[in-house]
């Protein structure tokens, strides 16, 4: 077995979700046994408008996250980081754009898991792609992280290929065609991406984003963060080896680190 990198962990969730379990201090405990140095909390954000109430907090249960993350903040390994999972949908900006800066948050993860009123990423509605362009899916996809990206709202991008989830994938012509101008995007922006490790626990059996498109960032400089998407404590650090392996496979030597949402970079550890 590979040994563990210490690398921080920056996506997790907690029961507010609605579809997580365990406690936060659960989830604590669990990096600190495996030696994770950092660790942030980054729930699905709550919204006034009412969009998607089945997978996130309601905006009445905010200050209950709040108190919850800065209850695990006491000196000691890990560092807890206080973070969230921001949506980027249609109108979003009209209560993100002062929501989020307020908060003073460390992280603020950016990703898109609805097309119009289509959770592409559900299982429930998975049936949809039978249904559905699959090329022209992927499109408007990238579309609306293109649109995320200049919105300047957001840190990194979470999953960034998310559609995949379910073995869905464009012709890699097309895939390229459409992915480069979102990473210059995402560069140009300033923001960081993140190795999601839930992709090998989904259906694709995939790190998101895929090595093509990581190669791709690498080229563009575009920094990367490690994130297992935790929705329970046993999935914290998931997979980070392979996560760790990958990234220098395509040329990565650096992960960013944050706080208050201010980028800094330390050299990635020796893959065992």
């Amino acid at each position: 077995m590979d040994p563990f990198p210490p690398l921080p962990d920056y996506h997790m969730h907690t029961h507010l979700c609605k579809h997580a379990q365990g406690e936060p201090s659960e989830y604590r405990s669990a990096a600190g046994r495996l030696g994770i140095p950092e660790i942030c909390f980054a729930d699905h954000n709550p919204n006034p408008d009412g969009y998607d109430p089945r997978h996130r907090m309601e905006m009445d249960l905010f200050p209950d996250y709040r108190s919850m993350i800065s209850a695990l903040r006491d000196p000691g390994n890990p560092t807890v980081l206080f973070g969230i999972e921001a949506d980027y949908y249609e109108g979003c900006e009209a209560h993100l754009a002062t929501w989020l800066p307020s908060q003073e948050f460390d992280l603020v993860l950016g990703s898109v898991h609805f097309i119009e009123d289509w959770g592409f990423d559900n299982p429930a509605e998975r049936h949809v792609w039978d249904s559905v362009d699959v090329t022209a899916t992927w499109r408007r996809y990238f579309e609306l992280v293109g649109r995320l990206a200049d919105s300047g709202l957001f840190d990194v991008v979470a999953h960034l290929d998310l559609p995949k989830k379910f073995g869905h994938r464009p012709p890699e012509k097309d895939l390229r065609e459409m992915v480069l101008p979102v990473l210059d995007r995402i560069a140009g922006a300033g923001m960081g991406i993140e190795l999601n490790t839930s992709g090998l626990r989904k259906p694709v059996g995939e790190i998101y984003p895929s090595s093509l498109i990581l190669s791709l960032a690498r080229q563009r400089d575009i920094p990367i963060c490690f994130g297992s998407d935790a929705h329970r404590p046993e999935e914290v650090g998931y997979a980070f080896p392979r996560a760790l392996a990958l990234a220098r496979e395509v040329g990565y030597d650096r992960h960013l680190t944050i706080r208050d949402r201010a980028m800094s970079f330390e050299p990635l550890p020796a893959t065992g």
